[in-house]
C-alpha cells in the first residue's frame, strides 16, 4: 500500500513538473519569437533613409510611421499608452536623445517637448507588450527597432501624433493645456485660421484664430472656446 502510494506521488510529482517546464518553455518561446516576429513588419527598407526625416504615430494602430522627404518610408509596430495615462496628441519635436541600460525604458530614449510631462518614444525590456494600450503615455518600439530608429532621428526631427477625435466638453480659453487644445488647433488648422503647430498650449496664436472664426461667424469675439464656439466647430 506505501509503495502504491509513493508511486502515484512520483506520477503525480512527475507530471505537475513536466507541466510546469512546459509553461516556463512556452513563455521564453513566445517571448522569442514576439521579439523576432510578432512586432516586427514584414517588407521593411533596412538602410537609413537619405532626406527629412519626420514622423507620424498612429494610435489607433498602435504604428510608428517613418517619412522620408514626406513620402511613407518605414513603419514600426508600437505600444501606447492606456486609458487613464494616454500617449499625448500634438504635434511635438525630438529635443534630445539618450542611451539607457535596457531597463523598462530599454536601450534608447528620443525626448519630446510635450509642455505637461517627461513623454518620449523609447524601447523595452518587455518585447511582449508591444501592440497594446499598456503604457504611461510613452511610445514604445522593440529595442532593435529604437535602436535603428535612434540613428535615423535627429534632434529636431517632427512628430505628429495622431488619434481619433473625441467629443469635447470642457471650455477652452488662453493658458488651457490639454490633448483638447490639439484637437482644438488641428480643427483650426483645417479651417485656415491657424498657421502654428497644434501643441496643446492654448497661446496667443490660438485666441487670434478663435477670434478670427467668432468674426465670420457673426457671434461675439471673446477668444474663448464655449459650447456655442465648438458646435460652430462641429466639435
Amino acid at each position: 500500500m506505501r509503495a502504491m502510494l509513493l508511486r502515484k506521488t512520483r506520477i503525480y510529482f512527475t507530471l505537475a513538473s513536466l507541466v510546469f517546464a512546459g509553461i516556463f518553455l512556452s513563455l521564453i518561446g513566445f517571448e522569442y519569437w514576439d521579439e523576432m516576429e510578432l512586432a516586427a513588419l514584414p517588407n521593411q527598407p533596412l538602410q537609413p533613409p537619405k532626406g527629412k526625416i519626420s514622423l507620424i504615430i498612429k494610435i489607433p494602430s498602435r504604428i510608428l510611421e517613418v517619412y522620408n522627404d514626406g513620402v511613407l518610408y518605414k513603419q514600426y509596430r508600437i505600444a501606447v499608452g492606456d486609458n487613464d495615462t494616454p500617449t499625448p496628441i500634438g504635434d511635438w519635436t525630438v529635443i534630445w536623445k539618450a542611451h539607457r541600460s535596457g531597463d523598462i525604458m530599454g536601450t534608447r530614449f528620443l525626448g519630446l517637448d510635450v509642455p505637461w510631462g517627461g513623454y518620449g518614444i523609447h524601447g523595452t525590456n518587455r518585447p511582449w507588450s508591444i501592440g497594446q494600450f499598456i503604457s504611461h503615455g510613452c511610445v514604445r518600439l522593440r529595442n532593435k527597432d529604437v535602436e535603428e530608429l535612434f540613428e535615423w532621428v535627429p534632434v529636431g526631427t517632427p512628430v505628429r501624433i495622431v488619434d481619433q477625435q473625441y467629443r469635447m466638453q470642457r471650455t477652452l480659453r488662453y493658458a488651457s493645456m490639454g490633448a483638447d487644445v490639439v484637437q482644438l488647433q488641428r480643427k483650426l488648422q483645417e479651417l485656415g485660421y491657424l498657421e502654428g503647430r497644434a501643441d496643446g498650449f492654448f497661446n496667443r496664436d490660438t485666441e487670434t484664430a478663435v477670434k478670427r472664426l467668432q468674426h465670420d461667424k457673426g457671434v461675439k469675439i471673446t477668444g474663448v472656446v464655449d459650447k456655442g464656439t465648438l458646435n460652430l466647430l462641429g466639435m
